[in-house]
C-alpha cells in the first residue's frame, strides 16, 4: 500500500513539469517575437540611414556639377566676348 501514493505523487509532478514546461516555452515564444521585431525595427532604420545618406551624396555630387557647369559656362561666355570684341575692334 505504501506503493501507491508515491505513484499518485508521480503524475502531480509530472503535471507540475509540463505546466512549468509549458509556461516556459510560451515566456521564450514571447521574447524571440521580441527580439524578431527589434531586429526588424533595427534594420529599417539602418535602411533609412542608407537611404538617407545615398540621398545626401547624390544632392551634394548635383549641387558641385550644377556650380561647376554654371562656372564653366561664365568662364566660356567670357572668352568669347572678348575673342568677338577683339574681332571687332581689328
Amino acid at each position: 500500500m505504501a506503493a501507491r501514493p508515491a505513484r499518485a505523487v508521480r503524475p502531480e509532478r509530472m503535471r507540475r513539469s509540463i505546466a512549468e514546461f509549458d509556461a516556459a516555452l510560451a515566456e521564450q515564444m514571447i521574447e524571440e517575437r521580441q527580439r524578431a521585431e527589434r531586429l526588424r525595427r533595427a534594420a529599417a532604420a539602418r535602411s533609412r540611414a542608407r537611404r538617407r545618406d545615398r540621398t545626401r551624396k547624390a544632392g551634394t555630387l548635383r549641387f558641385v556639377l550644377l556650380i561647376s557647369s554654371i562656372i564653366a559656362t561664365a568662364v566660356v561666355v567670357t572668352i568669347v566676348m572678348f575673342q568677338v570684341l577683339s574681332a571687332v575692334m581689328s
